[in-house]
């Protein structure tokens, strides 16, 4: 994320190029947002068609290799569908580093009663 200057000390030519730059960013952002969910949509419409495949061909008289080869072929393509809507996905910097979680100190104007056994 990068880091911007104090509000407080830009002139108003600075302020107006900036506030271009924060309306151009969310026009962009507004244009991908109905482009990603309608792929989201298909995608995830796919891998329910797919799994429908998968499991109605128990119903079916199919030879065992046809139904292995389905059975591979479906597999293969729920595979790419998900890593496709993982590559959609927006990253965060934050979701990337986790850390052990820590219990933070009591404030120091907290009581503190020490019980010896």
């Amino acid at each position: 994320m990068t880091s911007h200057p104090n509000l407080d000390q830009l002139n108003p030519e600075e302020l107006r190029a900036l506030a271009a730059q924060l309306i151009q960013r969310v026009e962009t952002m507004d244009k991908q947002i109905p482009h990603h969910k309608s792929v989201n949509e298909k995608l995830a419409h796919e891998i329910a068609l797919l799994k429908r495949f998968k499991f109605a061909k128990r119903s079916e008289q199919l030879s065992p290799d046809q139904a292995s080869l389905l059975d591979d072929l479906i597999d293969t393509d729920i595979a790419a569908i998900e890593a496709e809507l993982e590559a959609l996905q927006p990253t965060s910097v934050e979701a990337k580093v986790r850390q052990q979680p820590k219990r933070a100190p009591l404030p120091s104007q907290f009581p503190r009663t020490l019980i010896h056994h």
